[in-house]
């Protein structure tokens, strides 16, 4: 057993949290606070106990170069706002002279939030002497960064080596949500996903074929499965090189009485950016120049049907482009329909799918809204994550 953040005895300890503070930004200004907020009760639960609380995390792709648009003091500000009654320090430096500095000055029960760990080259590159350096900030270590938790860092993977280590309860939650749905679901359990890359999902499909009873399959990945039972695309998005794979997929599904379920109908257009020029196709009628890019309206009265039944839904990746308006209908009914269903557990993971799901205003409609895209894939791929497996176990 991996020892719970409830076994350790953080009294007056220094605790470094690698927290997922990778907010979205538009001009310096926070647009969603939502990882932030997510990681408040292992940051409130430190400082009741009166820990030393110093917080690292990532902030955008500045290339392990100092980069101010990508600098955590939004962030900071954001923390000082959220937790009134605590003493909240910035240091402008991850690791160096002033970091230790002010670590070594914290007293019990006070937070230092370091600069962006990416600012440093040696992050991204597991660097041992990043590592050597973080180990010395802290005495106990703190994984809490689910959406980096597929990475092997610095800051996620090899501090974890040399401090005392646990997972916080971000991550507690999101890996026992996931191990509950895929190891013990409610029947009947159905899987949805979407998303434009086949190659992403191809490990996901073959996974859940041992656990689901029913696949329903949108987005751009639909085409190169349908384009394997020899249906017509049109100029729809198809990956060749997969086509023999999904075949594989769909006799394999049938032979574990697994349903696979594909549209019917799709929207269709040029190009995603041919809005006038949109029109609903049956499946196998999508004309030569046109390209589906969202799921038509039947095919949503198909999914409803196994949505309405499930009692438990896990969904990766949008049912089309969402993000323009004329497109967006697949997804945000599949979002109103898992909605409805007060009578199943669903989870919804991905990016994308968030990021829908949020704009849409249905985030509480769903049991669990994933704060990590590549780890969830790598859960429902069925694989281990990086920086979970080598926090210390008993």
């Amino acid at each position: 057993m991996r020892k719970a953040i409830r076994d350790f005895d953080f009294y007056d300890k220094r605790v470094l949290v690698r927290a997922d503070f990778n907010v979205p930004l538009k001009d310096g200004v926070i647009t969603s606070d939502v990882r932030i907020v997510e990681e408040l009760p292992t940051l409130k639960y430190l400082l009741e106990k009166k820990a030393k609380v110093i917080v690292c995390s990532h902030l955008g792709r500045p290339d392990g170069k100092v980069d101010k648009k990508y600098s955590l003091k939004p962030v900071f500000e954001r923390l000082e706002e959220l937790l009134p009654n605590t003493k909240i320090y910035f240091c402008p430096e991850v690791v160096g002279a002033k970091a230790t500095a002010m670590a070594d000055k914290l007293n019990g029960g006070e937070l230092l939030l370091l600069e962006n760990v990416r600012f440093e080259r040696g992050e991204e590159e597991n660097d041992p002497y990043l590592i050597e350096a973080f180990s010395k900030l802290a005495d106990i270590y703190v994984f809490d960064a689910f959406g980096t938790s597929h990475r092997k860092h610095a800051s996620t993977y090899g501090i974890a080596k040399i401090l005392p280590s646990t997972v916080g309860f971000l991550v507690e939650k999101e890996l026992k949500t996931f191990e509950d749905v895929l190891k013990n679901p409610n029947r009947p359990f159905v899987a949805i996903l979407g998303g434009a890359k086949i190659g992403d999902k191809i490990d996901v499909v073959k996974n859940l074929l041992n656990k689901v009873d029913t696949i329903l399959i949108g987005g751009g990945m639909c085409f190169t499965f349908i384009k394997a039972i020899k249906g017509n695309v049109g100029a729809s998005l198809v990956d060749d090189e997969k086509i023999k794979i999904c075949y594989e997929i769909i006799k394999e599904a049938i032979n574990k009485k697994v349903k696979i379920i594909l549209p019917v109908d799709f929207i269709c257009a040029k190009n995603i950016d041919d809005e006038a020029g949109t029109e609903v196709y049956k499946l196998g009628k999508i004309p030569s120049d046109k390209m589906g890019l969202d799921i038509g309206p039947k095919t949503v009265k198909l999914f409803r049907k196994f949505i309405k039944k499930a009692r438990t839904i896990v969904w990766n990746g949008p049912m089309g482009v969402y993000e323009k308006d004329v497109f967006k209908n697949g997804t945000e009914s599949v979002a109103k329909l898992i909605g409805k269903n007060k009578h199943c557990i669903s989870v919804a993971g991905g990016g994308d799918v968030v990021s829908a799901i949020e704009n849409f205003g249905l985030k509480d409609s769903f049991t669990h809204i994933s704060t990590g895209g590549g780890a969830s894939l790598k859960l429902l791929e069925g694989k281990e994550l990086a920086a979970v497996s080598i926090i210390n176990k008993d």
